[in-house]
């Protein structure tokens, strides 16, 4: 069966994606990624069409430095929960791409068997763009994902600083990997991080590596009490586990579920829901402020020229932005 075509027939294509076509899924999702302005006009019509089938998902998100197993974690975590009988969405923020045109289409070869399920879609971020940006459109995605009738989305952070932040932003609990043998690398682990994580998860717990993991996961858990958790319905729990021979993912999911359960007991969960979506509003709001700067030519070259006169030093920083917002000012006056 082939997708319809969204800019003829957005009823049908919304029915598609609706009824799990992929084709049509994979379409939406380039569909919002697009700067075309009449394509940005389809997605938000979609996007609205679709928002009654959103929200009922599990959102997870996933972060962990360079090396830790996220890959091998999702890969593992994602198998275990298709065997429950899940439908799940892999997605990724990369701030590194708005630098280097990146992306991590290479984790579909380290997610072998997860790429291989018809219950799993893996997609990466936008190649280009601000972090705010590329975040904005993972959150579009996982709406269009969930829609598609995917219940769990995990949202994989593959860069550093801010898209942690944007990751915890944009769900429903946030899982922080760590490698074993705490010491050293206890004194490197960055404060915002751990303030941010709903659980800390010491992957490599096999073999030679169990003691060292399990010391981690103590110095891990003292250092956790002298913070101040994001919820005080939930103090983060700290646990063990092995992407490569599986030993822990199951109770590391029950730990999401039985945050879940805590956080709608209390309330917290829908506070942190509509929490998420006037952030999501801001942030579309500052994208669509960079489009028109980018869009218009004439405000283009000016922003430039103003942009000059700033690395120069012969205007301040402020004036500047004062002027910009002059343009933009006038720009939506003349429009």
């Amino acid at each position: 069966m082939t997708a319809r075509d969204p800019a003829n027939d957005l009823t049908g294509f919304a029915d598609d994606v609706r009824g799990g076509h992929r084709a049509a899924l994979a379409r939406a999702i380039t569909l919002i990624e697009s700067r075309r302005t009449d394509h940005q006009t389809l997605a938000r019509d979609l996007l609205q069409a679709l928002l009654p089938a959103t929200g009922n998902a599990i959102r997870v998100g996933i972060t962990g430095s360079p090396g830790v197993g996220k890959s091998t974690t999702i890969d593992a975590l994602g198998m275990e929960l298709i065997g429950r009988g899940h439908k799940v969405a892999v997605l990724a923020v990369d701030p590194s791409s708005a630098r280097t045109g990146g992306s991590i289409l290479g984790d579909k070869t380290r997610m072998a068997r997860l790429s291989a399920e018809a219950n799993a879609y893996i997609r990466p971020s936008p190649s280009a763009g601000t972090l705010g940006g590329v975040a904005a459109k993972t959150r579009e995605a996982m709406l269009l994902c969930e829609a598609a009738g995917f219940d769990i989305v995990l949202v994989e952070t593959v860069g550093i600083g801010q898209s942690e932040t944007a990751v915890c932003d944009m769900t429903d609990f946030f899982l922080a990997l760590m490698l074993p043998g705490a010491g050293d690398e206890l004194q490197g682990i960055k404060k915002g991080l751990v303030e941010l994580a709903d659980m800390i998860a010491v992957n490599k717990a096999d073999g030679d590596n169990l003691a060292r993991a399990k010391a981690a996961a103590a110095e891990y858990n003292a250092a956790l009490h002298i913070l101040t958790p994001r919820s005080e319905h939930w103090f983060p729990p700290v646990v063990t586990y092995s992407a490569l021979t599986g030993s822990g993912i199951a109770a590391l999911w029950q730990k999401v579920l039985d945050h879940r359960t805590a956080m709608i007991a209390c309330g917290d969960f829908a506070t942190r829901r509509r929490a998420q979506q006037v952030k999501w509003m801001w942030s579309m709001l500052e994208e669509r402020m960079r489009a028109r700067l980018r869009a218009d030519p004439v405000i283009r070259a000016r922003v430039k020229e103003t942009e000059t006169s700033v690395a120069e030093g012969r205007i301040t920083p402020a004036i500047a932005a004062d002027t910009i917002a002059r343009l933009l000012d006038a720009g939506a006056r003349n429009s």
